[in-house]
């Protein structure tokens, strides 16, 4: 069953310079050409996209490219120019400030690269802040950071403040005060980029067990294509303020909409990215040994190859749906597959 859209934006526009209201208000649908002649910068350009209850949907692109100005117009932090942005069927650039101030508090969690945790707080105190301005009573504030602490893995850390914390374990706090009040929207921007990159790569393992249990709506601004592939059930990939391709990960490697995007895909190795049903022969069971449709080469790579004969490949339910071999994978790993 398809999963309900969550937040969708509808022809939005963020346009910066002098009369930028005046402008998109008389031009309906402008070029490049006509948006420089006027002076202005178009930071995002008749942006369209769908989100879907629960997924990982990731925005990605160069620096400049539009995607963290993008979040923002989404979230409500900056004001868009023009277009509609609806969450749960309300369109947030007609809400409100004292609605808007309502879906913050109580419908979306923030996390940005630069962690904002209150130096003069303890882990506790900045984890239920949130619920402090919520006016919460204290002690249900307390159990419920205390369990969010624990949840990203800060037993122990309760009393300590942020300058007697390691990177990593920051970003930790700042995913728990953002996860305290329960959202249905969680806005993520970079929040790994300024980490070394083990405790990158623990985050986003941590990241993916909170996301296993949680099943947020997750938007994820992040230009590091092998981050997103790790990360992303789809992609948006931006330039110049537009988004040229809204794909899986499989999806844009195997068929980019544009040079750009193959450009963009063309460094990382198909084995991360691929999963067993793009390379399998379609058809009846094989009699061997069953892999799922939805693995990655990477993660099933070693099995196949040791394998004499073929592998059947079964879906989600268990049925089969066909067979792989080692000489497909072979293809992926040693060779270029036909797919670059």
């Amino acid at each position: 069953m398809t999963s309900p859209t969550k937040l969708s934006c509808r022809n939005v526009w963020k346009l910066y310079g002098a009369n930028a209201q005046t402008f998109i208000d008389t031009h309906r649908a402008p070029d490049d050409a006509a948006i420089k002649k006027a002076g202005l910068i178009g930071a995002v350009r008749d942006a369209n996209l769908d989100i879907k209850e629960g997924e990982i949907f990731v925005i990605m692109g160069l620096s400049g490219s539009g995607k963290s100005t993008l979040v923002r117009c989404l979230s409500r932090l900056i004001e868009a120019t023009a277009g509609e942005v609806l969450f749960d069927g309300t369109d947030l650039l007609r809400a409100s400030d004292a609605q808007m101030i309502e879906f913050r508090r109580h419908k979306m969690g923030m996390v940005f690269q630069h962690f904002a945790l209150l130096p003069h707080l303890t882990v506790l105190q900045n984890v239920i802040f949130p619920l402090t301005v919520q006016a919460i009573p204290r002690q249900q504030a307390l159990e419920r950071g205390r369990e969010v602490i624990e949840l990203v893995g800060l037993n122990g850390r309760e009393n300590n403040y942020p300058r007697e914390l390691s990177g990593g374990q920051q970003q930790r706090v700042g995913i728990a005060r953002s996860l305290v009040a329960e959202p249905d929207i969680w806005f993520l921007d970079e929040p790994f980029s300024a980490l070394d990159p083990l405790i990158r790569r623990e985050m986003q393992d941590e990241f993916m067990r909170l996301q296993a249990r949680l099943h947020k709506t997750i938007v994820f601004i992040t230009h590091d294509f092998e981050e997103a592939v790790r990360l992303a059930d789809r992609i948006a990939i931006m330039k110049d303020g537009k988004i040229i391709q809204i794909a899986t990960p499989e999806e844009l490697v195997l068929a980019p909409a544009t040079d750009y995007v193959s450009e963009f895909t063309r460094h990382i190795p198909r084995s991360k990215v691929l999963t067993v049903s793009a390379l399998m022969t379609k058809g009846d069971d094989c009699n061997g040994p069953a892999i799922k449709a939805t693995a990655r080469i990477s993660e099933v790579a070693k099995q196949i190859i040791s394998t004499d004969g073929a592998l059947s490949v079964v879906d989600d339910k268990g049925q089969v749906v066909g067979s792989i071999d080692r000489a497909a994978v072979a293809s992926v790993l040693f060779g270029d597959g036909g797919m670059s």
